[in-house]
């Protein structure tokens, strides 16, 4: 019990001094990702239907932050953001790219160094299973990959839908519903906690960077019927949802968060799918907080239990039904909103943070918190403090964006939107949650516009030339 309080208050100390550590005093790193994974988490109470004991475990045992929103709204320049330290707005990576084309993507990304790679040129050992950039691990950042990197399986036909059914759909997409395959070992997300499991009951020799990234719940929405049946259909709740809900939003919003090979959910109310949508999305969360557990519980009974700091994330949110869509690809702050859940070794307090955060203060986080020199090109804000006291004053914003000069910007109260050609939205998540109000136009509101549009980035890089969906000119058409 001494040896690990003085290891807990070095990490205090150094944490708040911002003085190094050496490299025998260093803690661990286990790194939990979560694919699509929206706010629905029972310790976030965002769905009744919520059933993820071992993420609210987690957040038990460490600072849940209840309003943490990505950079981007769909994987690929989530993930980039994340790594690199960059926003999207510096870097240009608007969209999906190649996990080997992240350091050719623009003039400032070639000479930023990744996550993983920092952790390695201070000693520690990078492992990695899954999804962690958008490829996995496709450029061999990490020491050690394990793969698993997949999206199936998948039946032989589509049970629900595939845009292909339709022919005033554009695009594709693998949404799709239902139970299967028949076994939980038959998902990559079982060998991806059998990874992380083995390599906590591995000796290791220096600090390490372990990294798990779960595939579910990213479509399509199949698991085994167990946990299906943890959901019973009967027993649904549906998201809000407004038929007139954009009447109020700018053209371009509309345009810009359009996704037409997607299912709406007047569709899903037609063909009587919504609920079952909704449960599928569910029973996934459920499979996948599972397979977390696997990997808390290998790490509570593993020697390393005392000295690792656990980082849970989501790259972003994910609407289903509300906006009429069922998606992620949007500003608004449904496909935005994550679970971030920081918990430090022997310091397993449970507490909730409301400030503004996002998943670019990751990387400085994890410095500071590891007795690492800082990297100044990072470009977000370590919460270190916030870990200290949630309650403590914090002037940030967080930035979302998606394609270049859109942009989005939250604080604790307020989310304002503005659009390439000027145009903006506005809503008070106090009062207005499901963002069903839009402000921009209140004259009354103009001055907190004004304010508030002083945090939008100063830099709107031009979109990477490796950008692949959505494409350049996708964005540049909107």
């Amino acid at each position: 019990m001494f040896i690990r309080w003085i290891l807990t208050a070095l990490l205090c100390l150094s944490a708040i001094s911002g003085l190094p550590l050496r490299a025998a005093e260093r803690p661990n790193v286990l790194m939990i990702a979560i694919d699509d994974l929206n706010d629905w988490v029972g310790c976030l109470r965002r769905h009744p239907g919520a059933i993820t004991p071992n993420i609210d475990r987690l957040a038990s045992e460490g600072t849940l932050f209840s309003n943490a929103h990505c950079q981007a709204p769909i994987c690929g320049p989530s993930r980039a953001s994340l790594f690199t330290g960059l926003l999207p707005s510096t870097s240009g990576i608007y969209a999906q790219i190649s996990d080997k084309q992240i350091p050719k993507a623009s003039e400032i990304t070639g000479r930023v160094t990744l996550l993983p790679d920092y952790f390695e040129q201070q000693g520690y050992k990078t492992l990695a299973c899954g999804k962690l950039f958008h490829q996995g691990d496709a450029a061999g950042v990490f020491d050690d990959y394990g793969g698993h990197a997949s999206f199936g399986p998948k039946p032989a036909k589509r049970f629900h839908y595939d845009p292909a059914w339709f022919p005033e759909k554009i695009g594709s997409t693998q949404t799709d519903w239902g139970a299967f395959p028949e076994r939980d070992d038959q998902m990559p997300d079982f060998q991806i906690a059998s990874y992380g499991v083995r390599q906590l009951q591995e000796k290791h020799d220096q600090p390490f960077f372990l990294a798990v990234g779960f595939m579910r719940p990213h479509v399509p929405w199949h698991c085994p019927q167990k946990w299906f049946d943890m959901h019973p259909l009967d027993e649904i709740s549906l998201p809000p949802y407004r038929e007139d809900d954009l009447a109020d939003v700018p053209e371009i919003s509309r345009r810009v968060n359009e996704l037409p090979a997607m299912p709406t959910t007047q569709w899903a109310i037609e063909q009587d799918q919504w609920k079952r949508i909704v449960q599928s999305y569910l029973a996934c969360t459920t499979f996948v907080d599972a397979q977390v557990g696997k990997v808390l519980d290998a790490l509570r009974e593993s020697e390393y239990a005392d000295n690792t700091i656990v980082v849970l994330w989501s790259d972003h949110g994910y609407h289903l039904g509300e906006k009429n869509r069922f998606a992620k690809q949007a500003l608004w702050d449904r496909a935005n909103r994550v679970p971030l859940i920081i918990s430090l070794p022997d310091a397993r307090v449970a507490t909730v943070c409301d400030r503004p955060v996002g998943l670019i203060d990751l990387y400085p986080t994890l410095l500071q918190l590891c007795g690492l020199p800082n990297n100044a090109d990072n470009e977000g804000h370590s919460l270190v403090p916030l870990l200290r006291d949630p309650a403590a004053e914090w002037d940030h914003v967080t930035i979302t964006t998606y394609g270049q000069n859109n942009h989005a910007i939250q604080t604790q109260r307020y989310r304002l939107y503005r659009y390439e050609d000027g145009s903006k939205e506005l809503y008070d998540h106090r009062t207005d949650p499901n963002e069903w109000n839009n402000l921009a136009d209140d004259p009354s509101h103009t001055e907190l516009i004004d304010k508030l549009s002083d945090g939008f980035p100063q830099r709107n890089a031009r979109a990477s030339r490796f950008n692949k969906y959505p494409t350049n000119e996708y964005f540049l058409a909107k």
